[in-house]
């Protein structure tokens, strides 16, 4: 009996020693609300992206731990995986898979995940980057861009896959990002050539399916943050050398209030035919105000011999704890004709 009890005590000992040295945590978030848009019905719907996430770390001692994040994406109001059958199909592990080494160096990373231009940007973004249709990251801050365009169709517009990525000490408030993917063909479809045309007026060159980028896709972004204000300055090259480059910059003048602009040019020469080059803007501003935040934002993305487009927007979120919100949210997108969007709902982190 003796020697049991001394059996026990010793483990519960080590596994202490080993629970201090790890750790692995579930996270995610859980987002659903109803919305409307000009020309549809009210439907069941989302603002942000609803995920299941595990991540850790393991020191393994002299300030160096090895570190693992994999996040599966679902949707809310049917429970599946996010886009999970036929050519539209996505990874299970849609919002990154990535393990690697974090000290003194900074932090790096293999895998699956934002690019460093992708991941800066939502800090200058009165929504943060969400993916609603409300918000202006997934359109107008990248001026229409796409990191990923040789993945299969309805796949992740702001990721590589089979990437290093890295992300150096914050020094002096000055951090330096970066990503390069592999030249690994992801399964595009074939494209084929199009002459310039009204319902394509930039036109494109063919494609072949599941090609090679012809070089390594790459993405870097430097940033300066401190607590008044923060800039950015970033750069992105894709597996079909389309061109995108950013700079932004925000200001807190008062207490709970943060303005923000930026200001994004895309040069896609190498797969459009003519009209390459698109320019967008956006400003907004996040407003801390009791229990709740103001959030709002006016952008506008200018292709070159194409209809522009106009953007306006305002949302709300109200606390109800410190991982739980209400949230409303109203915009207008004028291209040809204005469109109008309308939605409430709530948001969990768990």
């Amino acid at each position: 009996m003796k020697k049991s009890l001394v059996a026990i005590a010793i483990f519960g000992a080590f596994a202490g020693a080993a629970h201090a040295q790890s750790s692995v945590q579930i996270y995610g978030t859980i987002d659903a609300g109803i919305a409307k848009a000009t020309g549809t019905t009210a439907q069941v719907t989302k603002r942000d992206n609803n995920k299941l996430g595990f991540k850790g770390s393991e020191d393994l001692g002299g300030g160096l731990k090895a570190i693992f994040q994999l996040e599966i994406r679902y949707e809310s109001d049917t429970g599946t995986i996010e886009n999970t059958s036929g050519v539209n199909s996505r990874p299970f592990f849609q919002g990154q898979s990535r393990v690697g080494l974090q000290g003194d160096f900074g932090t790096l990373r293999l895998g699956r995940g934002l690019t460093a231009f992708q991941e800066t940007s939502t800090y200058f973004e009165p929504w943060s980057g969400m993916p609603t249709v409300v918000g202006f990251q997934t359109d107008l801050q990248v001026a229409g861009y796409t990191s990923d365009p040789l993945s299969p169709p309805g796949n992740s517009r702001n990721r590589f896959s089979n990437a290093v990525f890295y992300n150096s000490p914050v020094i002096e408030g000055f951090q330096f990002n970066a990503t390069v993917a592999s030249k690994e063909a992801l399964g595009n479809i074939a494209v084929p050539f199009a002459a310039p045309s009204a319902t394509n007026p930039s036109g494109n060159y063919a494609l072949a399916a599941n090609t090679q980028a012809g070089s390594n896709p790459y993405s870097v972004s430097v940033t300066y943050t401190n607590p008044l204000f923060a800039l950015m300055g970033a750069y992105e090259r894709n597996a079909v050398q389309a061109k995108l480059w950013s700079v932004g910059g925000s200001v807190n003048p008062a207490s709970g209030l943060k303005l923000m602009a930026s200001y994004q040019h895309q040069n896609d020469e190498n797969f459009k035919i003519i009209n390459t080059n698109t320019k967008a803007w956006l400003v907004g501003a996040n407003y801390d105000v009791g229990p709740g935040k103001i959030r709002a934002g006016y952008g506008q993305k200018t292709p070159d011999g194409v209809t522009k487009t106009k953007q306006a927007s305002l949302g709300y979120d109200y606390n109800l704890s410190k991982r739980t919100y209400l949230y409303a949210d109203i915009s207008n997108k004028k291209i040809v004709s204005s469109n109008n969007y309308i939605g409430v709902g709530l948001h969990h982190n768990f």
